[in-house]
């Protein structure tokens, strides 16, 4: 099994998108990136930390690879846009690959590069970092969507990034 930590938004929005492609064993929501440990949500969500919230994903690369979880990253949100992602906004809500090896710094740069040029008139400013410690949010984060679709946050940002999937990635997605 392989590894990958992302942020780019509320880690609700995260997680529900990625949970849904083939390959992927686990997703957990939490925070990573900043200057202490153990912090909190309240901690975090005021932007005092540091951390961004992120998620840390374990998939299996014999059926999805790097390259396809970091172009389901990108589509998913605005990797264009600054500490912001719709309603969400401070550092914690910052465009992040936290990278495991240098392969995937490598993997990011040349997919960055490659939308960079193709895909976006504004240029990417999702940071690439070398990931640090990984502290997973509280039980009531986790699997938040899936728990509370009648949520109108769930209903007005996560279910359009969930048909952005459907509509581009439809032959990844689990059945």
């Amino acid at each position: 099994m392989s590894e990958a930590i992302f942020a780019n938004g509320c880690f609700w929005c995260t997680q529900a998108v990625f949970q849904r492609l083939k390959g992927v064993e686990s997703v957990r929501s939490g925070f990573t990136g900043g200057t202490i440990k153990n912090p909190a949500y309240r901690e975090v969500v005021m932007g005092n930390t540091g951390h961004a919230e992120a998620i840390h994903i374990v998939y299996d690369e014999n059926v999805i690879d790097y390259d396809i979880l970091l172009y389901v990253f990108f589509s998913t949100h605005d990797p264009t846009t600054l500490n912001r992602q719709g309603y969400d906004v401070g550092t914690q809500y910052r465009s992040a690959i936290f990278y495991k090896n240098d392969s995937q710094k490598q993997t990011a740069e040349r997919v960055i590069k490659t939308l960079n040029a193709e895909v976006f008139d504004d240029k990417i400013v999702t940071q690439l970092q070398p990931a640090t410690a990984f502290y997973e949010a509280t039980k009531e984060h986790q699997d938040f969507y899936n728990k509370n679709t009648e949520y109108r946050y769930c209903q007005l940002v996560i279910e359009p990034k969930l048909k952005t999937l459907k509509d581009k990635f439809s032959p990844y997605l689990k059945s």
